[in-house]
């Protein structure tokens, strides 16, 4: 698609999913919205996202997640150059201190 097709995004989705509540209101929002798929990869570049926050190497996050260089290369680009969003997010689930390595300091992930 051209770039000068593409239309405005409309903000009313990104409000509509800021009013859920809930881990199951936000699966089954996203079940409805997106294709098995695409849920799929977006799951796999955020698995892939805090394999590389967590400081682990390429080859070793293709061997656990199955995900090609290609795709961790994307990821990490957004990591480094991106728009912030997924240290915003690292660093509400796991708490600011801890957002880098996405632990509680005791090699767990924060509840």
């Amino acid at each position: 698609m051209k770039k000068s097709n593409r239309r405005i995004p409309d903000s009313d989705m990104y409000k509509a999913i800021l009013t859920l509540k809930t881990e199951e209101e936000c699966k089954a929002f996203f079940t409805d919205l997106c294709s098995i798929t695409e849920l799929m990869a977006m799951e796999q570049r955020y698995e892939v996202a805090k394999l590389l926050n967590e400081g682990l190497i390429y080859n070793i996050i293709m061997e656990r997640s199955g995900t090609s260089s290609a795709i961790i290369s994307r990821v990490n680009r957004s990591l480094q150059y991106g728009a912030g969003g997924y240290q915003i997010a690292f660093s509400r689930l796991y708490g600011e201190k801890d957002a880098k390595n996405g632990e509680n300091g005791e090699g767990e992930p924060k509840d």
